[in-house]
């Protein structure tokens, strides 16, 4: 997938004018790249459009006006974008009670570690790559979002539109499988070409 470039981003004036019709838009193209699994997790999988988007809401709510700190931004959010044959996403950790913050991520406690998020292609199993720095065991801290990447061979790629495709949570606390609806699966196809 190609990097976002600097030039790309609207200034402030020009991204007022089309921002609700590019905020309502983002907001059906997540829809489809949104998956649930489980009580608290959902995945959003990122691609140009919707890491775009997240640089331009940044710029809007920082005001940032100096190309060098618009050009800081896409780099940062770039790394959010897949790789050749892959598939990256957010994932969050959604908790509604403010009671019951804490508890769940202490709950949850590792679960970007190991082999406990996968995603299945028929039958190969993908093991999720989390960008580091989210989480301290040893301090017992976890963080409410993540990065998450998998990594399809070239066979997985190749059967993705027709075999079963899920996304597997297999954590200590928490076992849960969502399998893609044939509407996430074709949003995500596009990713892997």
């Amino acid at each position: 997938m190609r990097l976002l470039e600097t030039s790309e981003i609207l200034n402030l004036v020009e991204y007022e004018r089309v921002r609700e019709t590019r905020r309502r838009e983002i907001i059906d193209l997540k829809r489809r790249r949104r998956v649930s699994v489980g009580r608290y997790l959902t995945f959003v999988f990122e691609n140009r459009e919707t890491v775009w988007f997240q640089v331009q809401e940044m710029v809007r709510a920082e005001r940032i006006v100096e190309a060098a700190r618009i050009a800081d931004e896409v780099e940062v959010y770039n790394a959010l974008l897949p790789g050749p044959g892959e598939l990256a996403a957010t994932m969050l950790i959604e908790i509604t009670e403010a009671s019951q913050i804490k508890p769940v991520l202490d709950k949850l406690l590792g679960i970007d570690t190991r082999d406990y998020v996968t995603l299945t292609v028929g039958p190969h199993v993908l093991v999720g790559d989390f960008e580091s720095g989210h989480s301290d065991e040893e301090r017992g801290k976890l963080s409410a979002v993540h990065f998450v990447r998998f990594k399809l061979p070239p066979e997985a790629r190749r059967s993705f539109h027709e075999a079963p495709v899920a996304l597997v949570v297999e954590h200590p606390n928490e076992r849960a499988r969502t399998v893609l609806t044939d509407e996430t699966k074709r949003a995500l196809l596009h990713d892997l070409l």
